[in-house]
């Protein structure tokens, strides 16, 4: 077999180069870089100890007694006390007294390498391109190197390791034979694809694992039998790998029920063939091809802005899934849907082999102006594909492209969607601004959902304080509806979401124990409900808030 020589890295200089072909200036590159950082880091795993609180000593005061009762108690509980603090912390236990002394290094320790840092607020300062890291990876080393494992977790965000290949052959090492449950390992450009190791692998006792910015290593020089055997939870982002990589993974994850894929370098193309997967998220991502083929745990599929810069739209499969609940944000007329081996188009109908029956929680984003005709022909027939969704989720994106409307006749043919008529109690339309076509989508669920309970509809950023009297032509607008539900509360509110910035939070979507993970954009579930159940009045009002949250 012919082997190919690797393709050059993205160094500075090659990226450099990259931006002059496309007349981007070059002063852009750092904080093009700096964005991509803190977008990756933003999305990592918080660490289990925090750095916030120092530890110190209390003295005990004159004739209070100084018995040292915690002392007293096992060394079991004794180490995980010293498992619950930070690296240096734990260390400095070693000189409360003689008790304590061996008990770090045989404790869990819990290493993240911002917590070693000196300055102030070293914790919480975002990844920058060009921090320096000699110390930091100097200071890692001693960590790895000192205790004797098992780590709980280790966290690894501040070093450059392009420039210490060394270090890395050695933690890689020192955590395959010491053990790590967790860990989050986050490379530093430049290289922006530096290869991870293939060592990585060597990792048997990982149960959370996140990787950013890396060149992922090539799977198929493995050895048969590599796995992540008690792998939980797999976070990759700013990863420069194959198709076969993503496959490798989910088949040497026997276990695995997280997978999260965001702000990938190469387009992801993957094929979900899991006995155990519950949750997938693909984030950030130029996508072709998303193909459920036997998942029979998957709950949740989420996509958050997937899409394909080529003219080659991307296309959604679904297959044997039995227990999918959760699915979007789905994009009309940019995502093809395909259900066993139907594409669904305008004309399909809705038929046993045309429809994901589990699916309960859907949702779509859809142009301001739903302005493509294609969208608007498309809108009917994704609600089709799922007829027992019970919350529909509306996501309302700003777009250059001119002004469309959905008109009597689509809402004519609308009207004979199962999911509206029967199904859908809750219908949430986040980032409302207020043009025909949205109102005419808001005027359809609210004349046709007969068991529609709560209509949230969140305006854009700034709207409710502009003067403008939105509100108030809001209402009249939807006074003039018949409405099919009578029990049918709205609720009306203003966006928490700056103009053009994220509303999506991979903890929340990932939070298996929330039943909608669509209510990221708010600052928790609770706070809606709160909302809906304090603000929300009858059928025939309407109570407007720009405070809620």
């Amino acid at each position: 077999m012919d082997r190919q020589p690797p393709p050059p890295l993205i160094t500075m200089e090659a990226m450099l180069h990259m931006m002059a072909i496309h007349g981007v200036g070059a002063e852009m590159l750092n904080p093009a870089t700096d964005l991509m950082y803190d977008f990756v880091h933003s999305l990592l795993p918080f660490p289990p100890v925090s750095a916030a609180a120092s530890l110190s000593a209390i003295s005990s005061s004159p004739g209070g007694g100084s018995e040292d009762r915690l002392s007293a108690h096992p060394d079991a509980i004794l180490r995980d006390v010293v498992s619950r603090l930070p690296a240096k912390d734990a260390a400095r236990t070693a000189v409360l007294s003689s008790r304590w002394r061996p008990l770090w290094r045989s404790a869990p320790l819990v290493l993240v390498d911002a917590h070693l840092l000196q300055s102030a607020g070293g914790e919480d300062s975002p990844l920058r391109a060009g921090s320096g890291s000699g110390s930091i990876t100097a200071a890692v080393s001693r960590v790895l190197e000192a205790h004797r494992g098992p780590f709980r977790c280790v966290n690894l965000t501040r070093s450059s390791m392009g420039a210490h290949r060394a270090e890395l052959a050695l933690w890689l090492g020192l955590l395959a034979v010491k053990g790590v449950e967790e860990f989050v390992f986050v490379n530093r450009p430049w290289p922006l694809d530096f290869p991870l190791p293939t060592t990585i692998f060597s990792l048997a006792s990982v149960k959370r694992l996140y990787l950013g910015a890396w060149g992922f290593p090539n799977t198929s020089v493995l050895p048969r039998g590599t796995a992540f055997p008690h792998l939980l939870e797999l976070g990759l982002g700013c990863i420069a790998m194959e198709d076969r990589d993503l496959n490798f993974l989910l088949a040497r994850s026997p276990i695995l029920q997280t997978l999260v894929v965001y702000a990938s370098q190469t387009c992801v193309n993957l094929r979900i063939i899991s006995r155990s997967l519950r949750c997938v998220q693909l984030c950030m991502c130029r996508v072709h091809d998303v193909s459920v083929v036997d998942a029979p745990r998957l709950e949740r599929l989420l996509l958050w802005n997937v899409t394909n810069k080529e003219k080659v739209r991307t296309r959604v499969k679904f297959g044997h899934a039995p227990k999918l609940r959760s699915v979007g944000y789905l994009m009309p007329g940019v995502h093809v849907l395909e259900i066993g081996n139907t594409i669904i188009k305008a004309e399909t109908r809705a038929s046993p082999t045309t429809i994901v029956p589990s699916v309960k929680t859907l949702a779509l984003e859809l142009e301001v102006h739903f302005g493509v005709r294609n969208e608007a022909k498309m809108i009917p027939c994704f609600l089709r594909c799922f007829p027992n969704i019970e919350t529909l989720h509306i996501k309302s994106e700003e777009t250059d492209q001119p002004a469309g409307k959905l008109n009597q006749k689509f809402m004519k043919e609308t009207s004979s969607i199962e999911c509206v008529q029967s199904h859908i109690r809750e219908m949430i339309f986040h980032e409302y601004h207020g043009e025909r076509s949205e109102l005419a989508f808001l005027k359809f669920i609210l004349g046709n959902a007969q068991v529609l309970q709560h209509m949230v509809i969140l305006f854009v950023e700034g709207s409710l304080s502009s003067g403008d009297n939105a509100v108030a032509k809001l209402i009249k607008d939807l006074s003039s509806v018949k409405r099919a539900s009578e029990n049918c509360r709205l609720v009306i509110l203003e966006s928490p979401n700056s103009r053009g910035g994220s509303c999506w939070s991979r903890q929340v979507a990932s939070d298996l124990d929330l039943a909608d993970p669509f209510y990221c954009c708010c600052r928790t579930q609770h706070d809606l409900y709160v909302s809906w159940s304090k603000l929300a009045l009858s059928a025939s009002s309407v109570l407007c808030s720009s405070n809620c949250f």
